[in-house]
């Protein structure tokens, strides 16, 4: 008997998706655990696995379709069954909120790709050295693209907007990436003489292009944050020194070469141990205390900011922690990240030293309750305690707490530990 092909939540905070592409189509036998189609979620795109065996009869719900969960995209049952009825109730249901056409991003100016297109037969004129991109980088997640060609673009830091598909309706396959060659500037036969020369960079141009899923949840649940909890900040120096010693030490020993932000990682640890607070979450009309320590670190990609979480970090050592993070770092850009691999962090870190930014202030990441902010180390002339001036290796760090679960003297005394620790960081071994 035929059956409804539901759309489920392919993450714990989905609500709605896009069908992508489909990988199956009508009359095609299924089996159960087969691809049926790429999603894109508030988090990635990920692929539907049927839950059902049978014959795909119909497809409900087509590429670039927006779905609620629970809604019908397609019904599977036996070849030849009639499902006049089925589609005709699937069809009649409310549609899903309205979505900007994925392939057809809205532009307030001449689209660039068109543009390019029709300016190709004529003389190349100036503007031509550099090439225009015909879509942004951050809406490659809305162009049509086989998993397998958007995981390899990511590996290469390809930008999908910029790449030709010959697959069906232009749907750009693994062939498509793997033989795209960047164009240079200038481009060949354009003139180079003169002031064509002085280019710098891609034109820039009016664009307004949709949000993706990812991005839409982004911003409501930092806006959620930044307005639900009460946010205070507490900023400390860090002199970094006896930290750059302790860490090259462990390299010394070590089998492969340790970041820093597993160092972090476990002094927060070691830290929150302390202070028990920092790991807790508001509930409303309680507190809950985690007994895990499980520390997120925000990363970004094209699509937008995902924060990886390593388990347990109390309990685990720095190495540990090293490997598990990288192999996170890598899921993340290559959008493989698991659900329960970047949610639930109790607690979260970011560090921006890497552009150099000195000090800045975090959103709180839920459900924990705070965020530490992480600059860059700069050498800084610093009064010791002898009244003379040194230079040395400063780092600032800043605490965003919800003064729900966190009070002032709290976050002072975590940050208090966590400053010790690390301009001491033997201290962990005491």
């Amino acid at each position: 008997m035929a059956e409804n092909v539901l759309m489920i939540a392919l993450s714990p905070t989905m609500e709605e998706g896009t069908i992508l592409n489909w990988s199956a189509k009508e009359g095609d036998t299924i089996s159960t655990g087969d691809v049926l189609c790429e999603v894109e979620t508030d988090k990635a795109s990920m692929e539907y696995e049927s839950a059902q065996e049978g014959t795909l009869l119909k497809i409900i719900k087509g590429e670039g379709s927006p779905a609620r969960v629970g809604d019908v995209i397609a019904i599977i049952g036996e070849e030849g069954e009639d499902v006049s009825d089925l589609v005709a109730e699937a069809e009649a249901a409310p549609a899903a909120a309205p979505e900007p056409k994925a392939e057809e991003p809205k532009k307030e100016t001449a689209p660039a790709s068109e543009a390019a297109k029709e300016a190709a037969p004529k003389p190349a004129a100036p503007k031509a050295s550099t090439p225009a991109p015909s879509v942004s980088p951050s809406s490659d997640d809305r162009i049509k693209a086989s998993p397998l060609a958007r995981k390899i673009a990511a590996s290469r830091g390809i930008n999908l907007g910029m790449v030709k598909g010959t697959g069906p309706a232009g749907r750009i396959v693994k062939e498509d990436v793997e033989n795209f060659k960047a164009p240079l500037a200038p481009v060949e036969g354009v003139a180079v003489g003169g002031s064509s020369g002085n280019s710098f960079g891609s034109p820039l141009v009016d664009e307004t292009v949709p949000v993706s899923r990812m991005r839409q949840t982004i911003a409501k649940r930092l806006a959620e944050s930044k307005f639900g909890a009460p946010h205070f900040y507490l900023t400390l120096s860090v002199a970094m020194d006896g930290m750059v010693d302790f860490r090259k030490k462990a390299n010394a020993r070590a089998k492969e070469k340790l970041g820093l932000n597993p160092f972090f990682m476990k002094f927060a640890a070691e830290a929150i141990k302390r202070h028990r607070e920092l790991n807790s979450s508001w509930l409303g009309d309680s507190i809950q205390f985690h007994g895990s320590i499980d520390i997120g670190l925000a990363v970004a990609l094209p699509t937008g900011l995902i924060t990886p979480v390593v388990r347990d970090c109390g309990n685990k050592g720095i190495a540990q922690i090293d490997a598990e993070l990288k192999v996170l770092i890598d899921k993340a850009k290559n959008g493989g990240l698991a659900p329960d691999e970047y949610n639930g962090a109790t607690f979260t870190i970011s560090n921006l030293g890497s552009f150099g930014i000195e000090e800045f202030t975090a959103i709180i990441n839920p459900p924990g309750s705070a965020i530490l902010a992480l600059g860059a180390t700069v050498k800084t002339p610093v009064v010791n305690d002898n009244d003379e001036l040194e230079i040395k290796n400063i780092m600032k760090m800043t605490l965003s707490c919800d003064h729900r679960t966190i009070d002032g003297a709290i976050g002072a005394a975590f940050m208090s530990d966590m400053k010790k620790m690390m301009e001491d960081p033997f201290q962990l071994l005491m």
